[in-house]
């Protein structure tokens, strides 16, 4: 009997080789970076490709696995089973459970998952031309294995699940992850981000309202339109005639130079309707993706944004938009404007009309935007009315209180997170 017992030794033994095959298999290739093995696959590795494929088709990955898996490990202990009995008798079996759970355990699970999830790439490049021809060869017998398990699932009234999530969902939660390990910045995150919201935001959200607009009259003296020109930050100027909102055109400070530079400086004669270009406009719900792909398509950097009843609402630019994604950016003509500041008592002083996108990102709050874009908007849709200065509210996790109104519009407000007046001496809302 001791040739038997020796042959079942060694078959058990490449049994637990294969058995640990199959479980680092199935932990690198769940684990492996799909992105970096990509990238792999787009500079050519013949691997990488493989790897694709197998992670591509999941159903049938996992079933070769597992079909592999318990066979090999099935087969191994009725095998020492078989064997310890003919060494100990009938309590070889309780010696071969023992023996074969250690062995499964240890080397066939914990010591193959664990090299794998430490290098789920490299493993998975060096398992992949393996692993594809089982998957191809057991392909007929997992097939039928899973649509038994689909007709047991519909027996018991399981359907099938709505599907994955969306692969901007999918970014989200890889970022936020990366973020959370330390793998990302506050800053790195909050670009990535903003770029995955280009398709949501609408360029009503981002605009130079047009309270805040410059804009010049085309039909006033030409040397105090230039003055205005000089006098403005801004190199595009909007045009009107009649009425404000009446723009018919968009000066270009350097067509403008252009032309004193031809005339040899004189002004006399200058029309300014002539050297400017077409106003453009868009909708205010044209999306920043969208708007961007226009500004791109149009080779322009500046637009008028209208509301639904072609009201002009303000004006968008390139700019803008990149600064959606990189935050705010300030050149030599910019105004120093401070739009928060943070008291000793931990409060928020911040200017009505800082939008709740940009606190939100600066303070890691979940402020909502949905209502309204700017907090004072905001105050004014929670609290349905105007509020007077030295109002306050509690909604969202902050005591919000107003400190600045002019005329009809909420200049200034103090907000003060529910966990500051709690944990402070201040008296706590009812």
């Amino acid at each position: 009997m001791v040739p038997i017992v020796e042959a079942a030794v060694v078959v058990i033994f490449f049994m637990i080789i294969l058995s640990a095959f199959f479980s680092g298999s199935e932990t690198a290739l769940t684990a492996a970076n799909r992105s970096l093995i990509h990238h792999l696959e787009t500079e050519g590795n013949r691997r990488a490709r493989l790897v694709s494929r197998l992670i591509g088709d999941r159903e049938h990955l996992i079933g070769t696995i597992l079909l592999g898996n318990n066979l090999v490990n099935i087969f191994a202990s009725t095998l020492a089973g078989y064997a310890f009995s003919q060494l100990f008798g009938e309590a070889g079996i309780v010696y071969a459970t023992i023996v074969m759970t250690a062995l499964v355990v240890v080397f066939a699970e914990v010591m193959p998952k664990t090299l794998a999830i430490r290098k789920p790439e490299r493993f998975a490049l060096t398992i992949a031309p393996v692993m594809i021809v089982l998957v191809r060869v057991l392909a007929p017998i997992t097939s039928a294995v899973q649509w038994l398990v689909i007709v047991l699932f519909r027996l018991i009234g399981v359907r099938d699940s709505d599907g994955n999530a969306t692969s901007e969902a999918e970014i989200r939660g890889a970022l936020a992850l990366y973020k959370h390990e330390g793998g990302l910045v506050k800053d790195e995150h909050d670009m990535l981000d903003s770029i995955l919201d280009l398709g949501q935001v609408e360029v009503g959200e981002v605009m130079t309202h047009r309270r805040s607009l410059v804009t010049v009259d085309a039909d006033g003296p030409i040397d105090d339109v230039i003055d205005e020109i000089l006098a403005s930050p801004y190199t595009r100027i909007p045009l009107w005639r009649d009425e404000p909102d009446n723009i018919i055109g968009v000066l270009h400070a350097k067509n403008l130079l252009r032309e004193l530079r031809r005339s040899e400086g004189r002004t006399e004669g200058l029309a300014i309707v002539d050297i400017a270009s077409e106003p453009w406009f868009v909708p205010d719900t044209t999306t920043l993706s969208e708007q961007l792909t226009n500004f791109r398509e149009r080779h322009a950097h500046f637009a008028l944004v209208v509301d639904e009843y072609g009201t002009l609402m303000g004006v968008v630019t390139m700019e803008d938009i990149l600064e959606e994604i990189v935050g705010e950016i300030e050149d030599e003509y910019d105004e120093d404007i401070q739009d928060f500041a943070i008291s000793e008592d931990g409060s928020f002083t911040v200017d009505g009309t800082s939008t709740i996108r940009d606190l939100n990102r600066e303070f890691d709050w979940n402020l909502p935007d949905d209502e309204a874009n700017t907090i004072a908007g905001l105050v004014i849709h929670e609290a349905r009315q105007i509020p007077e200065v030295g109002q306050t509210f509690v909604f969202h996790g902050f005591r919000f209180e107003v400190t600045g109104r002019q005329r009809n519009q909420l200049t200034e407000l103090k907000l003060t997170p529910l966990e500051e007046i709690l944990n402070g001496d201040d008296e706590a809302p009812a």
